[in-house]
Parts: C-alpha cells; structure tokens; sequence
C-alpha cells in the first residue's frame, strides 16, 4: 500500500454484482486503489487491465467462499499513520474481529483509538482492506461506510465459511 503512486495511470472503473449489491473497482494496470459500494459511479467500457480482471475473479471467489486472502495488488494514498493502521487491517485474520481499541494497540498508540476509528472510516479499498472486522469495544457493530447491514453480511459470511453455520448479530 504505497502512497507514492509515480506518474498518473489512466483509471479504469468496473462495477461487478455481488451479495451485497454493486462493488465498483477502480484501479489502472498497477494497483487497485478503490473498492467501493457507492452507486452511480460510471463504468468504463474499455477493455480492463490484468490488475482489475485478477481482482474481479478473487472477488467472486470471496462471495463463493472459495479464498480467504487476495493477492492483487492495492495502493491507496495515505498518510504514513493511515498507512500503518490499513496494514494492521490487513493482519486481521478471515473470520475475525477486534476493536478499535485493540487495532489502536496493535500500532503502539492505544491513545488513537479516535484516529484510528476515523482513518478505518478513511479506507477505500472495501473487503480486501478489511476495516469490516473492526468493532465497538462491547462487540457492537458500528460505522462501515457501506453501511452497517453490509458489515453484518460480510462478517456472518466469513464466520459461516471458516466456522460452518452461525448467526452472530
């Protein structure tokens, strides 16, 4: 996750179906940078580079169930703070969650749990950044930009795989 993006790629965007309604993937032939549940964003009709191809295919495997990690490669911009609290999403393991406060931990900086829920709030690549597994301290679900029903879904659907069938929230 480089923030330093080098010369402007022209960026393609896909929308795919899915569960969870529309995913909009924007990316160029190097990265994806953005993974979003916003509608109304305007698909390009030009061929799609490997970059945006590989991370449709690990997408529909996540929603099959079939992979738990993705291997395409993602970049967005970000602060070096912003940067190291995305990584430490990305070591959330499939299937689990922690809290805001435990995520403020894992960086070293149990003070930012504030910065930290608003840099989660600042990730732009959906699912495969998964501020998802981020919850209340209590176990609550709270904030997901692409709502909190979305965040439910995603998180029963990786419990149901890893664990077989459970209903948590």
């Amino acid at each position: 996750m480089s923030s330093d993006a080098g010369p402007e790629m022209p960026s393609h965007i896909h929308t795919m179906e899915t569960p969870v309604g529309p995913l909009t993937i924007i990316g160029d032939t190097r990265a994806i940078n953005t993974l979003t549940f916003k509608e109304g964003l305007s698909a390009t009709h030009d061929p799609l580079p490997d970059t945006l191809l590989l991370c449709r295919e690990e997408l529909e495997a996540y929603f099959a169930g079939s992979i738990q990690q993705f291997t395409f490669p993602i970049a967005q911009p970000g602060t070096a703070f912003q940067q190291t609290v995305w990584q430490q999403l990305t070591m959330i393991p499939y299937g689990q969650t922690i809290s805001y406060l435990q995520l403020a931990k894992r960086i070293n900086n149990p003070k930012s749990i504030r910065a930290v829920g608003t840099t989660n709030g600042k990730n732009r690549i959906a699912i495969v950044v998964p501020c998802h597994r981020v919850i209340g301290s209590d176990g609550s679900l709270t904030g997901y930009a692409g709502g909190i029903w979305r965040k439910k879904w995603l998180l029963e659907h990786e419990m149901k795989q890893k664990f077989g069938s459970l209903e948590l929230f």
